[in-house]
């Protein structure tokens, strides 16, 4: 997608050389599941390090085994992760490798194959919800509608701090998801060229569910 496609996007676009090498290898059709999944894991993780950058911190004392000191550590930011299901999943456990004290709860929304509308199926998250920084993922943001489902759902229970990170955006999901939540960011690995008539993202990586699970 050209910059000039992308001026009227609110999104932020994680362009680390490691993040955008392993979406390559991605997007191969040969990359089987085992590495499909491994990559998605790893890019999670690259790309939970950049969102997490401005979380806050506080002024602590110490002992090192030498002296003491005064350090930096997080000012008591809990933290959520929420995957979109299923292949929100895939993403969950690299965030959680990088933020392991994270507590997560899951939404459960499929696309009507009809409609391309969102249908919501499950729902379960933390009970302090209002006390927390929800990263919800989800590796593809094509239409938009789950997306911006499941930023609602959040947002009825009580959520007032939410990121939403996913790996490839199509600009119609983008704008979707813009004109629904304005307040929430957007960090993504790469904006795609559209949607097909499928409502699948081109060049896109085809079907993130199926490639993760190894499901058709």
């Amino acid at each position: 997608m050209t910059q000039e496609n992308q001026a009227d996007l609110a999104v932020h676009i994680v362009d680390h050389p490691l993040v955008q090498h392993k979406l390559t290898l991605m997007r191969q059709k040969e990359t089987g599941t085992k590495d499909f999944r491994e990559l998605l894991e790893e890019i999670a993780m690259l790309m939970a390090y950049e969102i997490t950058r401005d979380l806050p911190l506080e002024d602590v004392e110490i002992e090192t085994p030498v002296a003491p000191c005064r350090v930096k550590k997080l000012a008591g930011k809990k933290l959520g992760i929420v995957p979109i299901l299923r292949a929100g999943l895939g993403m969950a456990e690299g965030v959680l490798r990088l933020i392991p004290a994270a507590r997560v709860g899951h939404i459960g929304l499929y696309r009507d194959p009809d409609t391309l509308q969102p249908v919501e199926y499950f729902c379960k998250l933390p009970g302090d919800i209002g006390e927390r920084m929800f990263i919800v993922v989800d590796p593809m943001l094509a239409t938009g509608g789950s997306s911006a489902a499941a930023l609602d759902l959040l947002k009825k229970k009580g959520a007032k701090s939410i990121v939403l990170l996913c790996l490839v955006a199509a600009p119609e999901g983008v704008r979707t998801v813009n004109a629904a939540h304005p307040d929430i960011p957007i960090y993504v690995a790469a904006v795609d060229d559209c949607l097909n008539e499928h409502g699948y993202i081109v060049p896109g990586l085809g079907d993130a569910g199926d490639r993760i699970f190894g499901t058709l």
